[in-house]
């Protein structure tokens, strides 16, 4: 091939330079000033739901502060969805919190509401307190079974907050994910549907909320001509640069929405008639995924060239580009992994060019995680074993998408 073909890479709108060098100009090269006041608002006018916007440096950022909102403090429990990048989990960590992980169910790949019940009664009745707040997540875009878990969060006065930092633009019922529950996550990192370089926000309920995620996002200071604090704060809001790209990017936002969903309806109809091969669809017509990573799963009984040769050697470097230091490891094997037709075929497409990665290896299943309450059905296990992520950015073209089906059909044996 001519060219690599990446899972999803950041893409300029070319209105970027404009803002960036205007807080230049300016001198507004600081965490606060009028990009990331204006940000804001562009993001407030997308979410809609009379929703306020914070900025901060990172999605992680954002579900940490949402936590701490919600009053979460050492010894607490806090449920969080399993199936997910490690991000929706560690700020739990982060407030000496113990996460307790719920698994998923197979419409969606995201939070099973039923099995959420179960873990809330069964925490209430092993340690006689609620869980402190829910974080459910939209998993490669996908919405959740959101009314139905909203319904049981009501119920036990549990808030939710929804880690949608895939999900920018997603919609339940004509309604933007994150807009839900108390608090939505956003993530503006390089790889999502929009970028700031870095970066991510919080879906606020209102301005009182808005005002109390600021003061904990800049260092918490009390209102002295000097410096005193009485609560511990952090240092997360986002640059007045970072927001100048995040302003041009917005003005790209829905048409990087529509190419992924058209990339994701060019996937569905290549791979319909394909035995063995399924495409993660939309459940039904309340769900409107960004399809922000397109995925599919391959039957176990799909063989694929060169399986024979899976997991003989360790993968030098971290699988999916870029993704800073790894610990070199001795065995290629851990207790619960691809299965080896899925990583045969995820090295034949890099091989070709074609970058793919698996899914997300449940959080129940991380040694970081070994010792903590899980509430699980075998579904996001089930999942990790035969799922991969195809790319779905905004530079991958619908020949690019021919190419990397051709190359998948060819590899089957």
């Amino acid at each position: 091939m001519d060219k690599r073909i990446y899972l999803c890479l950041a893409h300029m709108s070319g209105e970027e330079q404009k803002y960036i060098q205007e807080a230049f100009d300016t001198n507004w090269v600081v965490p606060l000033g009028p990009n990331v006041n204006a940000f804001e608002q562009d993001l407030e006018n997308f979410v809609g739901e009379d929703k306020k916007v914070v900025a901060l440096s990172a999605g992680t950022a954002a579900v940490h502060l949402a936590l701490v909102a919600c009053g979460v403090q050492a010894g607490d429990e806090v449920i969080c969805q399993s199936f997910t990048f490690c991000a929706s989990c560690h700020p739990i960590m982060y407030l000496g919190a113990v996460p307790i992980l719920v698994d998923s169910e197979s419409d969606t790949w995201n939070m099973d509401p039923e099995l959420l019940e179960n873990a809330i009664q069964d925490r209430m009745a092993r340690t006689g307190k609620k869980p402190k707040a829910i974080v459910v997540v939209y998993l490669y875009g996908m919405p959740a079974k959101i009314d139905e878990i909203m319904a049981i969060a009501n119920k036990y006065d549990i808030p939710v907050v929804e880690d949608a930092a895939e999900g920018l633009g997603s919609r339940y019922n004509g309604r933007v994910c994150g807009t839900f529950g108390k608090y939505g996550v956003l993530s503006f990192n390089g790889n999502k549907m929009i970028t700031t370089s870095g970066g991510g926000a919080l879906i606020c309920g209102d301005q009182e909320d808005k005002q109390n995620i600021m003061f904990y996002a800049t260092q918490a200071r009390e209102g002295y001509p000097y410096y005193q604090h009485e609560k511990v704060g952090y240092n997360y809001r986002m640059s007045n640069i970072c927001a100048g790209i995040g302003r041009g990017q917005m003005t790209v936002l829905e048409e990087h929405i529509r190419h992924h969903q058209r990339l994701a309806a060019l996937y569905e109809e290549l791979f319909d008639d394909v035995p063995g091969i399924v495409f993660h669809r939309n459940p039904s017509a309340c769900y409107d995924s960004n399809y922000w990573l397109n995925t599919i799963t391959l039957s176990p009984d799909l063989h694929v060239a060169g399986e024979e040769k899976a997991y003989m050697t360790v993968v030098k470097g971290a699988v999916g580009g870029a993704a800073g230091v790894t610990h070199t490891v001795e065995n290629v094997h851990t207790d619960c992994e691809p299965n080896r037709n899925v990583e045969a075929m995820r090295a034949v497409l890099d091989a070709m060019g074609i970058e793919s990665r698996p899914l997300w290896k449940p959080m129940h299943k991380q040694p970081v995680y070994r010792n903590v309450p899980a509430y699980v059905n075998g579904v996001s296990e089930s999942l990790f074993k035969v799922g991969l992520c195809l790319p779905s950015g905004p530079w991958v073209t619908e020949k690019d998408v021919h190419i990397i089906v051709k190359e998948i059909l060819k590899n089957i044996k």
